[in-house]
């Protein structure tokens, strides 16, 4: 029976290697070094491992003497496979160094001390460095230069296996990409940067020839070769030292790289390529041309920072610039002697690229959340909705086709609406909350996004309404902090509790529902206009801050609606919308996501205010006098007749304008 001991065993190639060393017959152990922060991780990945009882996590760290692990504790180990390291051009010199340098020194101590049988060294192509031409399975210092860090501890982690006395083979892997079946890959790295360019490109015609020279060569093998072969040479007979180059022998072109994925993603293909001499030419004409550019730049104060921070934006980090292509060529004779007759063979990239762009567009492409077009498919929140508006808003988004979140006070009333869109075959999940207890704001946030994984649109709707002359609120300020908590501090607090996942999936869009009365200022609605403006500046003012994080923000100035909410005004015989026009005024935020939607009659009311301030606010007030008061206050106050009313405030206004 055989046993491993395995680094990096949640990694990209860890994990796949590991679940078929599980299936082999003869395994009687697998032994994966995982950090305490990673066993649940582990553990959900077995989950789906045949063989999974004979995994065994061993909790320990590379950066650790040792690894932090007893090899007392554990039987006689025959393989040690060490995957453990960082694969990240990116990542700084001290990262590198602990990891690819020092974790590899700590490995091989502790596979000293457990006497394994055969260590097993996941290196990389990176130890070439800068040779240009044939680099053999026996070379490995040839005087080479590294050009950033992680080549360099690269170099120095393999050095250190080979000077040790353990019996060793070494595997180097090339760029590695997703799975040329399912193209499942874990993170964007290599030509992964260059996709959402590519997306781009494929909304020109596709028969549009393109030319380009000569743009040089890289070298891509998919993870289900790797994994599949670096399996089968581990159990082969070898000699100890024994390298093997899991690469393509012939490096792609960039060229052909470009055109499998243009083809994946329905875009034009580079048809003419420039011949060597004229491409050799103009590459270092424009590599000359972009290093005074960049050079340039880097003069200016904060040039440097820009440079970097618009190529992050393009998805294309600094570093990886000077490693797009590479000079030298991978022989992998003893690579491919070995596998003759295993049936492994590594698959040309233009069979492929199809699975892979379709799952880096539907997993890893960063403006994924915005390419929906409409609700179908989309999560939208909405507050209030067990009634009015807020119920016909969900009923309306959810007939688009999307998934709604329900949210009101009342879990009963929620229930049912609930019940409504799920019998006429849509989507919803419902939350009972209090939008002004603060901590149960915080606990939707947080359930919602547990369960759902984001909210593409929070429909603000929940609020309440008291209509009550200024004159009549001295003693009750009371009514001014509970409409600002339902009106403003609520959504203001879900919208700062979602905006962060909004902002990291680069799409997200917030729908304020406020009032006409904001074009209007309606007399005796002064707390419920005030708290209404509040939020409708703060969704003005943050939209302009969230733009280029594609979050948006949308004010909905609902007129005069039929609902619950206004039976206590009096306003019950005026001229009011129902609420199914008010949630297709919500829909059509929510879809086409203007800054201010309003009405007509809303927009008169401004113009007119703009046209004739005086005589606007003249009317208003005469409006307000002729209306009599509703509030329970004032029932015991004396009454005039409108006419008489207005009669006293034309008087009024007149005589002490003249006084």
């Amino acid at each position: 029976m055989t046993t491993y001991f395995v680094t990096g065993a949640t990694g990209f190639i860890g994990k796949r290697l590991v679940a078929r060393l599980l299936q082999r017959p003869e395994t009687s152990a697998v032994y994966a070094l995982v950090r305490e922060t990673s066993r649940e991780r582990l553990a959900g990945l077995a989950r789906d491992w045949p063989g999974a009882d004979k995994l065994h996590p061993v909790p320990g760290d590379l950066a650790e003497p040792r690894l932090g692990a007893d090899p007392a504790d554990l039987p006689h180990l025959d393989h040690v496979v060490h995957l453990g390291a960082i694969y990240d051009l990116t990542a700084g010199e001290d990262a590198n160094r602990r990891a690819n340098v020092e974790g590899t020194r700590h490995l091989l101590a502790f596979a000293a001390a457990a006497r394994a049988g055969l260590v097993h060294h996941v290196s990389s192509i990176a130890v070439a460095g800068d040779h240009a031409g044939r680099f053999t399975e026996a070379d490995f210092d040839l005087g080479q230069r590294f050009g950033s860090p992680y080549h360099a501890t690269k170099f120095q982690a393999e050095q250190l296996v080979r000077e040790q006395p353990l019996p060793f083979r070494v595997y180097r892997p090339s760029a590695v990409v997703g799975d040329s079946r399912t193209g499942e890959m874990d993170k964007v790295d290599g030509p992964y940067y260059f996709l959402p360019a590519i997306s781009r490109l494929a909304a020109l015609p596709r028969r549009l020839p393109l030319a380009a020279p000569d743009l040089g060569a890289t070298n891509l093998v998919p993870v289900d070769y790797v994994v599949e072969a670096m399996e089968y040479l581990m159990h082969r007979d070898a000699p100890s030292g024994t390298t093997y180059h899991l690469a393509a022998a012939r490096p792609q072109s960039l060229n052909s790289v470009y055109n499998a994925f243009a083809r994946a993603a329905g875009g034009p293909v580079i048809r003419a390529v420039l011949p060597a001499g004229p491409s050799g030419a103009l590459r270092r004409a424009g590599g000359r041309l972009a290093h005074a550019a960049a050079a340039g730049i880097d003069r200016v104060p904060g040039g440097r920072g820009g440079r970097a921070a618009v190529l992050e934006e393009l998805g294309v980090p600094l570093a990886v610039l000077p490693h797009l292509t590479m000079d030298v060529v991978f022989d992998t004779a003893r690579t491919t002697t070995a596998l003759y007759g295993s049936g492994i063979e590594l698959p040309e990239l233009r069979d492929y690229a199809a699975p892979l762009y379709r799952y880096w567009r539907a997993h890893l492409d960063p403006d994924r959340a915005r390419r929906t077009h409409g609700l179908a498919g989309r999560t939208v929140l909405i507050t209030g909705a067990s009634s009015g508006i807020g119920r016909a808003s969900a009923l309306a988004v959810a007939r688009k086709g999307a998934k709604v979140i329900l949210v009101a006070r009342r879990a009963s009333e929620l229930e049912e609406v609930r019940a409504e869109i799920l019998a006429a075959g849509g989507t919803a999940a419902a939350y009972p909350c209090d939008l002004t207890d603060g901590d149960a704001v915080d606990a939707l946030v947080k359930d919602v996004l547990g369960d759902h994984g984001a909210v593409d649109v929070l429909v603000n709707n929940a609020g309440r309404s008291i209509r009550r002359s200024v004159a009549l609120s001295t003693q009750r300020f009371h009514d001014f902090e509970r409409t600002m908590a339902i009106n403003y501090f609520g959504p203001v607090r879900l919208i700062l509790g979602f905006l962060p996942s909004m902002a990291e999936r680069r799409f997200g869009h917030v729908v304020n529902v406020t009032t006409q009365g904001l074009q209007t200022d309606t007399p005796r609605f002064s707390a419920y206009l005030a708290s209404k403006a509040a939020l409708e500046e703060f969704g003005l003012t943050a939209g302009r801050e969230t733009l280029s994080d594609g979050v948006t923000f949308t004010s909905v100035r609902m007129p005069l609606v039929r609902t619950p909410m206004i039976a206590p005004t009096g306003y019950r015989g005026i001229p009011s919308s129902s609420p199914e026009r008010a949630a297709a005024l919500v829909v059509k935020a929510c879809e086409e996501r203007p800054e201010i939607l309003s009405l007509p009659e809303g927009r008169a009311a401004e113009l007119a205010t703009l046209a004739a301030p005086r005589l606007a606010r003249f009317a208003a007030h005469l409006a307000y006098r002729a209306v009599p008061e509703s509030a329970p206050e004032a029932r015991g106050l004396p009454r005039r007749s409108a006419p008489a009313s207005v009669a006293a405030a034309v008087t009024r206004l007149i005589w002490r304008h003249r006084a």
